[in-house]
């Protein structure tokens, strides 16, 4: 009995993306599908980096397909495509750089940066281009936690090199100045220092900016909602209700500047105690489930309080580097593919798409 088309969608149909929670078929993620005979080959197009699952996915589809009767082989290519998505109306995108995903808290102390940082890792180590901006003017952390020193170089100038840290590009005020130097500016020469640093930086084509934003609701955010194209913001928070209720203000803040929310991280979840592994909730339960269900918005996961995360992120090796292959960089792997997934069920920019239109005298 010759293979139809037919039944390859149908089996494939029944193949569901663990990360989209969609099938191939729906999310149209499988393409081009041949059939000569009794062998099948398929493409299936990832639109989010997923390094560590390609091997998964390909397997699922494999056994999907021989599953059909009379089929004698299977070939199936997964790969992973990465393209720019809109931003708020009326902001372009930058050149060479398809995606910006603002990192907020609201709130200092919540282990947003740390978090941030983790979460451009997991990207790269998903196998996504990825860039990372230090927007805290005030408190630069980035450079120690990438584990970064120097000065960064221009070539013509007026631009600037991203530094390099753990295959991430990075642009920071942090890198310009001393540790010990403060930052006695005003708003406005805050806001102009952070679009120099976006602006005057030599991205070099990043599917991923992450920007690792300064805590509360002022200069700086309102400078990045107004000027900056943001693709999403992704919420940090922890338990405690205190922290919440600043986390809540980050949201409402992103919500009337139409930047769409990807999801809430619950960071300090529970304390894991290094002696004995015992867990406690010490700020609290369930405040970022509750915050994600008030807003209609996803829940991403939740991050322990481990003396781990600081102790690697302190030393320069972020956890999702210093142990790729423990539980703690498999949870922010799992949150930075969620995140990434969102981006990519959002609006595709369109913008190149299109010829511009010159209308001439004649």
């Amino acid at each position: 009995m010759a293979v139809t088309v037919e039944q390859v969608s149908a089996a494939l149909a029944a193949v569901i993306d663990p990360n989209t929670e969609k099938d191939l078929m729906s999310s149209k993620s499988a393409r081009n599908i041949r059939v000569d005979g009794t062998e099948v080959s398929v493409d299936i197009e990832l639109g989010y980096p997923a390094a560590s699952q390609i091997a998964l996915i390909r397997r699922a589809a494999i056994d999907a397909i021989q599953a059909i009767a009379g089929v004698s082989k299977a070939s199936v290519n997964v790969y992973q495509k990465i393209v720019a998505h809109t931003a708020q109306r009326g902001v372009k995108l930058l050149p060479n750089v398809k995606n910006i995903i603002a990192v907020a808290s609201g709130k200092g102390g919540v282990g947003k940066s740390t978090t941030a940082v983790n979460l451009a890792l997991a990207l790269a180590a998903e196998g996504a281009n990825v860039g990372m901006l230090d927007a805290d003017i005030y408190g630069p952390s980035q450079p120690t936690m990438l584990g970064i020193t120097g000065r960064p170089e221009t070539r013509d100038g007026k631009s600037l090199e991203p530094m390099m840290g753990h295959g991430i590009q990075a642009s920071s005020i942090g890198f310009m100045i001393d540790t010990d130097t403060p930052m006695v500016w005003r708003g406005p020469m805050v806001t102009q220092a952070l679009e120099q640093l976006l602006r005057d930086t030599n991205w070099r084509d990043l599917d991923y900016l992450i920007v690792d934003m300064p805590p509360g609701t002022g200069d700086i955010h309102l400078t990045l909602s107004q000027k900056i194209p943001v693709t999403g913001a992704v919420i940090v928070t922890t338990p405690q209700d205190i922290a919440l209720l600043d986390a809540r203000k980050g949201l409402k803040m992103f919500e009337k500047v139409g930047i769409p929310i990807l999801g809430i991280v619950e960071n300090m979840a529970m304390h894991i105690c290094s002696q004995c592994q015992h867990a406690e909730p010490i700020f609290g339960t369930g405040g970022g489930e509750r915050m994600s269900k008030d807003y209609g918005v996803e829940y991403l996961g939740g991050l322990p309080l481990d003396i781990r995360i600081r102790e690697q992120t302190d030393s320069g090796r972020p956890t999702v580097v210093a142990d790729p292959e423990g539980p703690l960089a498999q949870s922010y792997r799992k949150i930075a593919r969620r995140i990434a997934v969102k981006v990519a069920q959002s609006a595709k920019d369109m913008s190149l798409k299109f010829p511009s239109i010159v209308i001439q005298n004649t």
